[in-house]
């Protein structure tokens, strides 16, 4: 390690005490395709021998993907090497949630639910398809797939003991119908209770994003529009709320806590001596990445002052002492935001405040929602930061 801190004082001068968390959809690539100022930043931010200048962690709020084949399709796009450990999904901080994974859990996704949820420790796992398959006279909506017949009823199906929902689903109607079966069936959907059990069984969600942006011209439904239709509808049926055991994904402290612990363990394994005291959260989403970047700054604040605890109840990781003192937010307009449209969730609603979009158990602070810093593009917020930081460019 100290080899290495002297070679970099060798070719840079100083070694880094800032990191970035970088978004993805919306800041690096729209769909599939990358945002051109994306390469310009990365040739900033690699030096002559290929490697990062500072430290760089992918904060997505994106699930449905394994963690090494995000870090793939980056490396492709981008041209720098992006390792599994710097890209963090949705879904990630549920590594965290170890009393739940020898637990029988009912997930809901798409893309490898399976493989994501062994990944992240969970060892019993049932998908939606494997319960419809079950019980198949649990999936009515669509009269192709109903059954013709009447199938004998399981009496063998072991019962679920919690839900697991990593990202949006294909088919929202089968989701939705199978997940609220289990809830009020107390996880033996097979069978019926006179009552629906309160409290339910436990649900850890990931992603709350309202809309998300891709390569057409307006925002697309995000899980957090899912997640809407979920509560609605147990809130409808119940007349209780549905509760998260575990809510993860931007704006979530938790997502931020894992994010530094991240950049942290780069920058040791960098040899880079100096601590990471400022980060610089790039988002295109005021709600998810304006949002969670000013909230995780404000408990950064508190922490100092041995006050963290009041800012958010329960759900915080109990991590080392942290060396970071500030998170700066800096919203680019490639994405979700975009100055000239009135409903693309930020500032420039003409004077009028914008709607919530945000999800209902993070409370609405109209001041969160104020980017560090607006600019047109991630290259733009490189020079940015290299500028404050007093770096060359």
């Amino acid at each position: 390690a100290l080899l290495g801190t002297i070679f970099y004082l060798f070719i840079s001068g100083s070694p880094p005490t800032f990191g970035f968390l970088l978004d993805i959809d919306g800041v690096l690539v729209r769909g599939h395709r990358v945002i051109p100022a994306a390469l310009e930043a990365f040739r900033r931010l690699v030096n002559s021998q290929g490697q990062l200048r500072v430290p760089v962690v992918f904060v997505t709020n994106a699930g449905n993907i394994l963690q090494h084949s995000k870090a793939q399709e980056l490396s492709a796009l981008l041209g720098c090497k992006v390792d599994p450990d710097q890209v963090i999904l949705s879904h990630s901080p549920m590594k965290l949630f170890s009393q739940y994974h020898d637990k029988r859990m009912l997930v809901s996704g798409q893309g490898p639910v399976m493989e994501n949820a062994q990944a992240l420790g969970f060892q019993n796992v049932v998908t939606v398809d494997e319960l419809r398959m079950a019980f198949p006279v649990l999936d009515m909506v669509d009269l192709e797939r109903r059954p013709k017949t009447t199938p004998l009823l399981r009496n063998d199906f072991p019962a679920i003991e919690g839900v697991l929902l990593l990202g949006e689903p294909i088919r929202w109607e089968t989701s939705l119908q199978l997940i609220m079966d289990v809830l009020l069936s107390n996880g033996n959907p097979g069978t019926g209770l006179a009552t629906a059990p309160y409290p339910h069984l436990p649900v850890l969600a990931s992603n709350v994003d309202l809309l998300w942006m891709a390569e057409a011209k307006m925002p697309r439904f995000g899980h957090g529009t899912f997640l809407l239709c979920l509560e609605t509808i147990y809130q409808k049926v119940t007349g209780k709320e549905l509760r998260y055991e575990g809510l993860m994904g931007k704006p979530s402290i938790l997502t931020y806590q894992y994010a530094e612990d991240l950049i942290r363990q780069q920058a040791e394994r960098r040899g880079w001596a100096a601590p990471i005291q400022k980060l610089y959260a790039v988002g295109d989403n005021p709600m998810s990445d304006v949002y969670g970047a000013n909230l995780f700054h404000q408990y950064l604040q508190m922490e100092k002052r041995g006050r963290a605890e009041e800012l958010v109840a329960g759900g915080l990781w109990k991590q080392r002492p942290s060396a970071t003192q500030s998170c700066a937010s800096i919203l680019v307009c490639t994405g979700v935001y975009s100055p000239q449209n009135p409903g693309s969730m930020g500032p420039g609603h003409g004077g009028a405040e914008p709607p919530f979009h945000g999800h209902r158990d993070f409370n609405f602070s109209p001041g969160l929602m104020e980017a560090s810093h607006v600019v047109n593009d991630v290259n733009e917020a490189v020079q940015l930061v290299f500028h404050q930081e007093g770096w060359t460019l």
